[in-house]
């Protein structure tokens, strides 16, 4: 962002390497070349008629064009930002940014500041000119108040009265996790009650899924990313688990089903979602077995896109065992509840994985999307042991950006003070104990599955 006249637009790079020289253009995106640049290529002619050239030296002179064409459409950038603090700019003027942003995201640390020799490394050394100017030398924490506020001519835009404070912001699944994470839970009959906040994991749940957990003091757990200081709660630090694909994987799953159709008609008549309509037909198949117990046969490996923890492989695929030949609705609403519980031992993965390495969790607390499926709560309970809470506000996100905002006010001393008088617990989903049998039978069973794919990667792979 240059602070210009030009509108800010994705741009391309095309590089022509010819037997004299290397060429580059800068193209806009309706083709127009905004910037040239060339390089000659070095020649040897070790006898009469024998040509030679290097290609370490043809790779110099790309790299020369390409970085002489940075200097032009790069030199005239003012400031680099993360959209969340491009938008508290937009706001305040303020080109603070956020310490959430530059720990997950920027290779920041909150206690040595930036690296001067990662950024020479990634041949980036003009970011740390001025005191790394262009991407952030002045950094608060979630919550803190930026500036005066809201800026008259963004007052007049949002439509709200100029001053108005404006906090240093969150990323949103970190946000879901501060509008959750903290809310008082007197009087529910749940274990956490009498913990330290760092008992509690908060998953955030929608396209895809993120677990949020605090420790006093740094966890580095394989697999998970983290430990990052005062990312989502100041003065704890924050791991952050994660599956590629939940809502979207059972959407996938059911969507492509051969009696998808009959599924979308019969809910249309019944004015239900998808989903609800097939929790119902669930209860209406199981018979006097518990509903889960319906995928005694069948079993998901969820990783369809990639596994991010705690294997961090994103080679795996995806996995399902026990498939017949028939296609109707029953079948549907099957694997549409093994992919369900594929999610849910998912997260009991990684929960495993963070308890290994030194956390201690004892109730989960949901919010996002899939937390409105008391199908996938249920799950997560039976699947993981423990106690889901879902917050009285299902926007979880929005109520966590509103706490920053209600602490650069100063209405409240602390993100934790706003926390605990914001988050409301709506509902406790407690585990069924008398399915945990079946269920870590289940797990048995998941982890298998990984194992074998393994093993057939690796049948494929040897000579």
């Amino acid at each position: 962002m240059s602070g210009g006249e030009q509108e800010p637009g994705r741009y391309y790079v095309g590089v022509d390497v010819g037997t004299g020289s290397v060429r580059a253009a800068l193209v806009d995106q309706s083709g127009v070349l905004l910037a040239f640049a060339d390089q000659p290529i070095k020649e040897w002619e070790p006898q009469f008629n024998h040509h030679e050239q290097s290609s370490e030296d043809i790779w110099a002179a790309c790299c020369a064009v390409t970085k002489n064409l940075r200097e032009t459409c790069w030199d005239k950038a003012g400031h680099f930002f993360d959209l969340p603090d491009f938008l508290s700019w937009k706001a305040t003027g303020v080109t603070a940014r956020s310490l959430c942003s530059l720990v997950c995201k920027w290779t920041y640390s909150a206690e040595k500041g930036w690296d001067d020799s990662f950024w020479k490394m990634v041949g980036l050394e003009d970011f740390v000119a001025d005191n790394y100017s262009k991407i952030g030398n002045q950094v608060l924490s979630p919550g803190a108040s930026l500036g005066n506020g809201l800026t008259p001519e963004a007052a007049k835009d949002l439509g709200l009265p100029a001053g108005t404070a404006v906090a240093a912001s969150l990323i949103d699944a970190h946000a879901g996790g501060l509008g959750v994470i903290g809310a008082d839970v007197r009087g529910h009959g749940l274990v956490c009650e009498g913990q330290p906040v760092t008992s509690r994991l908060a998953v955030i749940c929608g396209t895809s899924s993120c677990h949020m957990g605090i420790s006093k003091d740094p966890i580095f757990v394989p697999g998970v990313w983290g430990p990052y200081f005062s990312a989502m709660v100041p003065g704890f630090w924050l791991n952050e688990g994660g599956q590629s694909v939940t809502g979207k994987l059972i959407d996938h799953m059911v969507q492509g089903h051969a009696a998808f159709p009959e599924l979308q008609a019969k809910a249309t008549a019944r004015c239900q979602s998808v989903y609800a309509y097939l929790n119902s037909h669930l209860d209406l198949i199981k018979k006097a077995q518990p509903v889960g117990f319906l995928t005694v046969d069948l079993h998901v490996w969820p990783d369809f896109h990639g596994n991010r923890s705690p294997l961090a492989d994103l080679t795996l695929k995806g996995m399902v065992t026990g498939l017949k030949l028939s296609q109707d609705l029953d079948d549907l609403a099957i694997l549409y509840l093994a992919t369900v519980q594929a999610i849910a031992f998912g997260t009991r993965f990684i929960i495993e994985a963070m308890e290994a390495a030194g956390h201690s969790i004892s109730t989960l607390f949901l919010c996002g999307g899939l937390s409105k499926n008391p199908l996938f709560v249920q799950m997560h309970a039976d699947i993981t042991g423990l106690p889901v809470v879902l917050s009285q506000e299902v926007e979880s996100v929005l109520v966590g950006a509103a706490i920053l905002g209600a602490c650069a006010s100063g209405d409240f001393t602390s993100v934790q003070e706003a926390m605990a008088k914001m988050s409301k617990v709506g509902k406790v989903v407690f585990p069924r104990q008398e399915d945990k049998k079946y269920y870590d039978k289940k797990y048995q069973v998941f982890l298998k599955l990984v194992e074998h794919q393994k093993e057939y990667s690796a049948i494929m792979s040897g000579d």
